[in-house]
């Protein structure tokens, strides 16, 4: 029975008190006897998170109280079983390690395109202007390893800081396209998209949500495999149902 609710929200957002909001995470997650990860940053917070369904509501209630956090986007998903050892809230430089100080997506984010729209431009095999679309693959060549979506642009990257040169060696080959962006849950992108911009790439989009979004509102459409995942589910598939069923492994 799948009676373990799972989430995984990101909100960027400017939190200059950095060390009482971890404070706090720390302590509500453990109230409600929560296990995963929390980082949080001057430039936002980053949630994996497992637990009862009463106990996962109770703490983005809680959570979202803090205005900073009222819209963040939540991403829902179950399992047989807490696929975390244990909690762990860890105060970090990013939520998602780029080392590109010019980029500040908590000021504002990169233009998205939602999974319906995609699908959309997928199954016309073009966009609404009638440009070739490329997906762009941002995860990292042990991500990718599990599932990506049919025909994307993938790389042989160990880790996202050496995305930039990879992108920036396509870039003669990409122009005149639309591109989408697409990373697990979005995060990777919101830097990804700004830096393509920021790179000379104009018409450069990031997955709404990404592949788990996407899983949510279109299955497995365009979509070939699992997703990895940060935890001891190891991948889900487009029915957000784990590669590892039971823990013990």
């Amino acid at each position: 029975m799948s009676d373990i609710l799972n989430i995984a929200a990101y909100r960027f957002v400017t939190i200059v008190d950095v060390d009482a909001v971890a404070v706090r995470v720390k302590a509500l997650c453990e109230q409600l006897e929560l296990k995963g990860t929390v980082l949080v940053s001057p430039e936002g917070l980053n949630v994996f998170l497992a637990g009862s369904d009463p106990a996962i509501r109770g703490f983005l209630e809680a959570l979202q109280a803090d205005v900073r956090f009222r819209d963040i986007g939540v991403k829902y998903s179950r399992s047989s079983f807490v696929p975390f050892k244990r909690l762990r809230v860890k105060r970090k430089r990013e939520i998602i390690t780029y080392r590109d100080e010019r980029l500040a997506p908590e000021n504002g984010r990169a233009p998205s395109v939602t999974p319906e729209t995609l699908a959309h431009w997928l199954d016309r095999g073009c966009d609404d202007a009638g440009r070739e679309v490329v997906l762009l693959d941002t995860r990292n060549a042990e991500e990718v390893v599990y599932g990506t979506f049919a025909g994307a642009l993938t790389f042989p990257i160990a880790k996202f800081t050496e995305l930039p040169e990879a992108v920036e060696s396509q870039k003669e080959a990409l122009a005149g396209k639309t591109v989408v962006s697409f990373c697990t849950g979005g995060i990777r992108c919101e830097k990804s998209v700004l830096r393509m911009q920021a790179d000379g790439f104009s018409d450069c989009y990031q997955l709404e949500g990404g592949i788990l979004g996407y899983f949510e509102k279109m299955g497995g459409k365009h979509y070939q495999g699992r997703c990895f995942v940060f935890d001891d589910r190891i991948a889900l598939d487009p029915n957000l149902d784990p590669l590892i069923e039971t823990p013990g492994f």
